[in-house]
């Protein structure tokens, strides 16, 4: 009887410890469902998606994969543009491989950006769920919305919203930027009317199940042009760029239309989130043509900066001491390159790709001509500092016709390393940083026109993305031998690379308020 009774209970206590390990291997597949997706999810969330300060989002979890926008349009090859996921893990058997692509329903679209249907704008909200990536087509005006969570190494579409129906509805075309707010709307940006008059620009306001709103900035007083924007909340203003008008720029870029006023060089003040327009910042000559448009993270901060691509400077804008306007100012501007054998006799940087680390230490462009990547410590706003630059690309690398000329009449061109064998095309453009700020990702197509006109190469043998290791202590970049991601060897043909997200969030899309 006592054998019998102690084999009960030893049978007992490995019942219990095997209940107890099942428990355990159930909550460990759910945080790596968490860590994949970036944000907490099941039985566990309390929260809504991202993270609830920058500082807090560093210290997520590493990046495994990474959906990036890629287009056929204007290659030459009828194929519709698709969505790709890269595994970026390096301890995956697929590290650096395209593993899914998500082909669309139509050709013609020129997929652009990219956002979210919720960020960590939304992260006092439980019912909020960072599921659906929002891709907008720059030249077919459709939006389409992907569905991440069903399977998030192979997402699937869910839904797309129309040209036409925004057109009868709006009136507006050409889309850009796609952000979430707060109360699970979306709002978009648009360049133009369906005839790409910049004049008829504006903001497409979604609702939480993509129907269409309406418009999201007030009747009145209008703005001349749209492009990128940002928010911050706690200063109830949104400011927003104003690159150009689709007429001029889709048929490549001519520096008459810049003199005939077709360009723009103002940022746009909105009162947020009631979308007055309250003020016009003209950049004047400092600023021609403005590009993405970036607020430092911390939502207490009153400061951001923009890209001026034609001027190749990086203006920062910041409120007033007395708090009733905003004011301009150039902090950080590349020369010119005297040249030889090029279309002009000299050569601009032509920055673009900018973004801020979510800790606001650093920020980062490329100089899509020049072919560099570089790093500024911003811990200074007023007076960023050079600490990481590497050639990646562009028109002055070795081998080119085209060479820069010094002050004392040398000449010289850039040494851009071959990644595994493969020469580095193109200039590079798109970037996206790590939450902890360690890697940043590059792509190296513009827009497929552009690309065509100065980087043909590009649209013959297709893009790729590099990843770039980064010194976040006291600065400096060198680039990922083992990782390579070649879109010219895409089953369709080459292709050309432009935006990357991560499943759970990145520097670039994710707000807080």
């Amino acid at each position: 009887m006592l054998f019998t009774t102690k084999l009960l209970i030893q049978n007992l206590f490995l019942k219990i410890k095997f209940f107890i390990f099942l428990l355990v291997v159930c909550e460990w597949r759910e945080r790596e469902r968490e860590f994949t997706m970036g944000e907490e999810v099941g039985c566990c969330k309390r929260t809504g998606p991202g993270y609830g300060t920058p500082l807090e989002a560093m210290s997520g979890p590493k990046e495994a994969l990474m959906y990036v926008t890629c287009v056929y349009n204007g290659t030459g090859r009828e194929k519709p543009d698709f969505l790709a996921t890269v595994d970026v893990d390096p301890n995956s058997p697929t590290y650096s491989k395209v593993i899914h692509r998500l082909s669309l329903p139509y050709i013609g679209d020129e997929l652009h950006h990219t956002g979210w249907n919720a960020c960590s704008s939304c992260h006092g909200d439980p019912s909020s769920n960072r599921r659906f990536l929002i891709l907008p087509s720059l030249l077919s005006g459709r939006i389409y919305v992907i569905d991440t969570q069903k399977n998030h190494k192979a997402p699937s579409l869910h839904k797309v919203v129309e040209p036409e129906h925004i057109i009868e509805k709006t009136g507006l075309a050409y889309p850009h930027t796609s952000h979430c707010l707060a109360n699970g709307d979306i709002i978009i940006s648009f360049l133009g009317d369906k005839d790409g008059n910049a004049q008829g620009n504006g903001f497409l306001l979604l609702d939480s199940q993509f129907n269409i709103k309406g418009r999201w900035e007030k009747p009145g007083r209008k703005a001349e042009f749209s492009y990128d924007f940002w928010y911050q909340p706690r200063h109830k203003t949104m400011i927003c760029s104003s690159f150009g008008a689709p007429l001029a720029f889709t048929q490549g870029f001519n520096l008459k239309h810049v003199e005939d006023g077709f360009y723009g060089r103002q940022l746009f003040v909105y009162d947020w989130p009631d979308g007055g327009l309250k003020q016009t910042l003209d950049l004047g000559d400092n600023g021609l043509i403005s590009g993405e448009i970036r607020f430092l993270h911390d939502p207490t901060k009153d400061t951001g900066y923009v890209e001026c691509v034609l001027s190749s400077n990086v203006v920062r804008f910041f409120k007033t001491q007395d708090g009733s306007s905003w004011s301009h100012e150039v902090a950080i501007s590349v020369k010119p390159l005297k040249v030889q054998n090029w279309i002009l006799p000299e050569m601009p940087g032509l920055i673009i790709g900018l973004l801020i680390s979510v800790d606001d230490r650093f920020l980062y462009f490329v100089n899509w001509f020049h072919g560099d990547v570089r790093q500024y410590n911003i811990e200074d706003p007023k007076n960023p500092i050079l600490v990481g630059q590497v050639y990646v690309g562009g028109l002055l690398q070795k081998g080119s016709p085209i060479t820069a000329v010094t002050e004392d009449g040398k000449t010289w061109q850039a040494d851009v390393p071959k990644i595994q064998g493969h020469s580095l095309r193109g200039g590079p453009h798109m970037t996206q940083l790590s939450l902890d700020g360690k890697r940043l990702y590059v792509t190296n197509s513009l827009f497929s026109t552009w690309d065509r006109q100065f980087y043909p190469d590009v649209i013959e043998k297709g893009s790729h993305m590099i990843q770039i290791d980064v010194d976040i202590e006291n600065g400096g970049l060198k680039i990922n031998p083992d990782f390579f991601v070649d879109f010219g060897a895409e089953p369709d043909g080459p292709c050309l690379a432009h935006e990357m997200r991560y499943p759970g969030g990145d520097c670039t899309s994710d707000i807080w308020i």
